[in-house]
């Protein structure tokens, strides 16, 4: 009886260090490599600068608008994407979780021929001292063609320098805050978009479909601008859209 219970109690211990040393063993994590969009090099590179806070109509109105430039023919379109500051999802002011394309600190970025920058919940107050993305816009900046802001965006331009020789406009309610801010910048009331040489700033909300419009127009005509807002239920016609065009500067 006790060689049984000798030959049981041996067995258990060893059963017992097994489960210890597979406990014990290292596991082993994947690295799963990042995927980044897919760009036709035929197109214009669209950039959107999100972070946490960012507004979703700012964000999604021009995104529609210039992605459904793929849909029409016999025109360079638009490759849209979106940078940040980070890897992770940013949750944007209505609970919308998103995952940037590209990370502005530490990815190699394609050439971005139009910088999007939508409102945010902080571009009043915090985010204008984030340096980094300051920085990021001002090198933007440098070789895109257009840099659009939607709403509160203009704060972020304005505070990039971006817009001390230009008209621009904000969110309504938010022109005398940018006035105060930056009391030597020319910011207009009572218009949905201005257009000053490269940057279109916009009012913002359910208007960022006009300042988006505008600008396809701008680059391809009315015909296919009114195509987009047609299939995007849009009533869009330029001569009804309060706005301000500042004559080009060049000679």
């Amino acid at each position: 009886m006790r060689h049984i219970l000798s030959i049981l109690c041996i067995a258990l211990l060893i059963s017992c260090n097994s489960a210890v040393k597979k406990e014990e063993q290292p596991v082993e994590t994947q690295k799963v490599e990042k995927q980044f969009p897919k760009l036709d090099p035929n197109r214009y590179n669209v950039a959107f600068l999100i972070m946490d806070g960012t507004y979703n109509t700012e964000l999604t109105a021009p995104f529609d608008i210039f992605q459904h430039t793929i849909f029409r023919e016999g025109i360079k379109a638009m490759n849209v994407f979106t940078v940040a500051n980070t890897d992770d999802a940013i949750t944007s002011f209505e609970g919308m979780r998103i995952i940037p394309d590209y990370n502005y600190l530490k990815d190699e970025l394609p050439k971005i021929d139009i910088l999007v920058v939508p409102s945010a919940e902080h571009h009043l107050d915090t985010d204008l001292e984030d340096e980094a993305m300051i920085n990021f816009v001002k090198e933007a900046d440098k070789n895109a063609m257009f840099v659009t802001s939607h709403c509160d965006g203009a704060f972020v331009l304005a505070k990039a320098g971006l817009l001390n020789n230009s008209v621009s406009t904000t969110f309504p309610e938010d022109i005398d805050k940018m006035r105060e801010t930056f009391p030597d910048l020319d910011i207009r009331k009572d218009v949905l978009f201005v257009h000053d040489g490269k940057y279109v700033t916009s009012a913002g909300g359910a208007k960022s479909f006009e300042g988006a419009l505008y600008l396809v127009e701008h680059l391809y005509g009315k015909d296919i601008a009114d195509s987009i807002a047609k299939g995007l239920v849009i009533d869009w016609n330029m001569n009804n859209v309060p706005h301000t065009i500042i004559p080009s500067k060049k000679p």
